[in-house]
């Protein structure tokens, strides 16, 4: 990692024992990240299971969600924007490269340590977090499917966030029916002519380079698709958006057209027949990062509800001293234990080269689920002063609605949670 980070080599153990989670707890304002009044100087040793380097990248994470994304989470979402700038001092931060390969100049993490790194992030800003979440995995798409060309052309400005680029699989009409793709690239001689429209776009503000899912023989459905790396000035690329959402705005949600769209035909990254294959194959890893994000989310939330309770005075006493309030925080931290063990046994089963769609949607539904419910006990515990912007309680709560959406809605995850049970109990359905 650049030295120039200026990383301490330890990491701080908050309230809840929890390690890699951001010394900052106790955050009372948006911004504002004093330290809580019971968190020990005591060092956390070092994960066994991960490498020097992949603690380093946690430390970075750690340093900048503390030093850039909460001190400026705010105002990205009145502004409904984050800067370009953000990105380039992540990538000075070793923050874009971490799931390239080290022989190919980036990091090399596992999920396991990517899990931790996002989670540090979203502690900051979920949107944030997730900005970086799709840039990186363009990266190592990148990087495990680009001819020598491509490679060439993208890889080293990629790492370095002087080419941002950006995910298009899911459109209008198809969502969670992610095979159901009408943008569609024609062959003309070396050519490709694309035409079509994609949704859902992250970083679609600031993408230089477009990684397009789309259809090249419609007869063949799932196995026509492609993936086409399109340049994001290339004429009859136009920008829908970003969206106005709900919240999440750091993200740049939004959507392109394609209108006679033409691109040579080595900008193909992945093969006809192979690209939705290669979409779905890091679906299981998308969905266990969004679960470490949920946690992050969750643990801002009890390191800024718990203090306050501390602190908030009724009835002549600390509203900590009820009861009420002590079951409904420690339910909130067993969710959060609970989600904890799902992503780390998600994640090292991953690492450990098994196919788990299965724990990975555990995690992911439960995740998500468990840190809406967490995040609005919290805010509930804070009373009215909870539903302020003046805390991150709310701009986490409507990142996490987002959360059910990413990656196989809540929906998705229960189909495959149910078609593992039917083939448990002997019916193949």
């Amino acid at each position: 990692m650049p030295a120039k980070t200026g990383i301490q080599r330890g990491v701080r153990r908050n309230l809840y024992e929890r390690p890699w989670i951001p010394a900052f707890a106790g955050m009372t304002k948006e911004g504002s990240l004093p330290k809580p009044a019971n968190t020990t100087d005591e060092v956390h040793m070092p994960d066994p299971q991960l490498s020097a380097a992949e603690t380093a990248a946690i430390e970075a994470a750690t340093a900048f969600s503390r030093d850039v994304i909460a001190p400026n989470a705010r105002a990205w979402e009145l502004q409904r924007a984050m800067s370009r700038e953000v990105m380039t001092q992540a990538a000075e931060a070793g923050l874009c490269r971490l799931l390239v390969p080290r022989d190919m100049g980036g990091e090399g993490l596992s999920l396991t340590a990517m899990s931790k790194v996002m989670e540090a992030l979203s502690y900051g800003d979920f949107a944030a977090a997730f900005a970086l979440v799709v840039h990186n995995n363009f990266c190592r798409s990148l990087a495990a499917n680009g001819s020598p060309k491509l490679l060439e052309r993208y890889l080293a400005s990629s790492c370095a966030a002087q080419t941002i680029g950006s995910f298009l699989l899911t459109e209008p009409q198809s969502g969670s029916d992610a095979a159901n793709l009408k943008t569609v690239a024609v062959r003309d001689g070396e050519d490709w002519v694309i035409n079509g429209e994609k949704a859902w776009v992250t970083n679609s503000d600031k993408a230089d380079v477009l990684a397009v899912y789309l259809q090249t023989d419609p007869s063949e459905g799932w196995r026509g698709i492609a993936c086409v790396l399109v340049d994001r000035d290339t004429p009859g690329v136009d920008l829908i958006g970003p969206y106005e959402l709900m919240g999440g705005h750091a993200m740049a949600a939004g959507g392109f057209t394609f209108k006679d769209v033409r691109v040579a035909r080595s900008q193909t990254m992945i093969a006809t027949g192979d690209g939705f294959k290669a979409a779905m194959g890091g679906i299981d890893v998308a969905r266990v990062v969004v679960g470490a994000m949920c946690s992050g989310m969750l643990k801002c939330a009890l390191d800024v509800a718990y203090p306050y309770a501390l602190k908030r005075q009724a009835f002549g006493q600390a509203i900590a001293d009820f009861q009420g309030i002590q079951w409904q925080l420690a339910d909130v931290a067993t969710d959060l234990h609970a989600i904890d063990l799902m992503v780390a046994h998600a994640a090292g089963a991953i690492d450990a080269g098994e196919n788990v769609p299965l724990p990975a949607a555990h995690a992911k539904k439960f995740a998500t689920r468990a840190a809406q419910t967490g995040l609005s006990q919290c805010m509930q515990v804070m009373g009215a002063d909870g539903y302020k912007h003046d805390f991150p309680l709310a701009r986490h709560l409507a990142c996490v609605k987002a959360g059910h959406y990413m990656d196989g809605t809540t929906e998705i995850q229960n189909v495959v949670i149910s078609r593992s049970m039917r083939r448990q109990f002997g019916d193949e359905g």
